[in-house]
């Protein structure tokens, strides 16, 4: 009977013991299903790339007043999803001017047309740039074609994870995957704040060099595509479109003034601004938007 037990205790154990082993050792990241979804999130920690069943864009024809760089992205990815030579891009500029929302509009733009194949855009978040490769790893042998998007990418002092992005747009061994193009919005032209580049000027043994290993994270991206703040006509032409498209009834006259005195008390013009005015509007006339 003590033989027993004592092999009962010793059971109990090993049972505890290999329940602590299972929590500590983290379980392999489930591979992704890329019928489930055409938009993703990474989820560096297990590794995983999070489905996206509806993503929050608008359509490509209601980006006014930026039709320049509409399509010269839109261009630049569909000759992308062809397997064509394409540019990763930079989208940098004013505050609330569509820059998000034009990378996700030409993905579905371009996914309507049934002859640029299954085009996949997956969101990686800024704290987790450094996590790329191990991303890259994950998609470099899928059957499909990736914008892998960064949404408002900066780096601050003392901020090294640019070195990963770097190495992964054109640097390192293997370099980009051939079905990979990497996206990016900033509101920073050069992706590092002034006083980082001055202060490495400053203090550096070759001023120049340091200042060039900074810089020249922007020099991988091949396409620039500025946004600046928009005139009054430009506000006034976005209202109009959002308005037309969603069907909201008011006349044009009483649009403006509206939508003016809207500006007016938030400081600023942007498309961001004037599709919060639709939304106001949108909700006084008892109406929702799709």
């Amino acid at each position: 009977m003590s033989a027993q037990n004592d092999l009962a205790s010793l059971n109990a154990k090993l049972d505890s013991l290999l329940d602590l082993i299972g929590r500590a050792v983290p379980s392999a990241p489930r591979p992704a299903d890329w019928s489930s979804a055409d938009a993703f999130v990474w989820v560096p920690d297990p590794g995983e790339l999070q489905p996206v069943e509806k993503v929050n864009r608008v359509d490509i024809s209601l980006l006014c007043a930026v039709s320049h760089v509409r399509d010269l992205l839109l261009d630049n990815t569909k000759r992308f999803a062809s397997g064509l030579p394409a540019n990763n891009a930079l989208l940098w500029g004013a505050r609330g001017m569509g820059k998000s929302s034009l990378v996700k509009a030409a993905h579905a733009a371009v996914n309507r047309e049934p002859d640029k194949g299954d085009l996949k855009l997956i969101e990686i978040h800024r704290e987790d740039i450094e996590t790329l490769p191990k991303l890259m790893s994950q998609i470099r042998q899928a059957p499909h074609r990736f914008i892998i998007f960064c949404d408002d990418l900066s780096f601050d002092n003392d901020d090294t994870s640019y070195k990963s992005l770097k190495a992964v747009l054109e640097g390192g061994i293997e370099g980009r995957p051939e079905n990979v193009i990497f996206y990016a919005t900033s509101n920073r032209r050069h992706l590092l704040p002034r006083d980082m580049i001055e202060n490495e000027r400053s203090t550096a043994i070759n001023p120049a060099e340091a200042v060039e290993e900074k810089v020249s994270l922007s020099d991988r991206f091949g396409l620039w595509l500025g946004f600046h703040k928009c005139s009054q006509d430009d506000y006034l032409e976005m209202v109009r479109g959002y308005a037309v498209h969603f069907d909201l009834k008011i006349v044009e006259d009483e649009m403006r003034a509206q939508a003016l005195e809207w500006a007016t008390t938030r400081g600023s013009r942007s498309g961001r601004v004037a599709f919060q005015f639709i939304q106001d509007l949108a909700g006084r006339q008892g109406k929702t938007l799709p």
